[in-house]
């Protein structure tokens, strides 16, 4: 058990690097921290399709890296 637990760990820990290089960026650079450009209009919209998508799938990725960690913890502690 402890072994499929621990290969699901890396399996996920994978996946989320995936998950999180295929995100878009947000550009805030340092003229428009300074300046107040525009990014702050735009700041407050809710992420739609494939981004809001990527962010949900980052979320439960790491959800399933947290508890298959403690459940490693638990196994090895016993």
């Amino acid at each position: 058990m402890y072994n499929v637990l621990l290969t699901l760990l890396v399996i996920i820990s994978i996946l989320i690097i995936i998950a999180v290089m295929m995100q878009p960026a947000k550009n805030d650079n340092a003229s428009t921290v300074l300046s107040g450009g525009s990014s702050e209009l735009f700041s407050k919209q809710k992420p739609r399709g494939f981004e809001a998508f990527m962010q949900k799938v980052t979320t439960i990725l790491g959800i399933l890296f947290f508890v298959i960690g403690l459940a490693l913890v638990y196994l090895s502690s016993h």
